[in-house]
């Protein structure tokens, strides 16, 4: 079962090993990743900054969803991430399922993602509906900017 709860300041040690954990690999490859690597004290400041909640399946933290409203009913999602060995089981979808219900209001919600990570863009537009509104320059890494519009 799949279940979120609001990140604490004190959870930051735990947050930033999911987000280690899942943004490894992103590391590896572009040699930069703003997720990846940050200090305790640096995630203590993003939560407090970025509302996060913690992703538990079968109570086990497995990843973050995180989303800021940029304007009215209008969210950024910053992060969303599910550690490797629990990806391709639903839980991705459901957190983004749970953030649509959560901000009832919204209006839109847009994100970014690495325009070579194919399987980020087909979750993206194929499971969770968003389409791809630009392509844009994150550091050295190609991105794409996707955005939701209630209808």
């Amino acid at each position: 079962m799949i279940e979120f709860r609001n990140a604490e300041v004190s959870d930051a040690e735990l947050v930033v090993d999911i987000y280690n954990a899942a943004f490894f690999d992103d590391y590896v490859k572009y040699g930069e990743c703003p997720a990846y690597g940050r200090t305790k004290e640096e995630m203590e400041q993003s939560i407090i900054d970025y509302p996060k909640f913690i992703i538990l399946n079968e109570s086990k933290p497995v990843g973050v969803i995180s989303c800021r409203e940029l304007e009215a009913g209008n969210y950024e999602v910053g992060c969303l991430c599910v550690i490797p060995e629990f990806q391709g089981r639903g839980i991705g979808t459901t957190a983004m399922r749970f953030a649509i219900t959560h901000y009832s209001d919204w209006k839109t919600f847009t994100l970014v993602t690495p325009v070579d990570k194919s399987q980020n863009v087909k979750f993206y537009t194929e499971r969770c509906g968003f389409d791809i509104q630009s392509e844009e320059m994150d550091g050295s890494v190609k991105v794409y900017r996707f955005i939701l519009r209630r209808i």
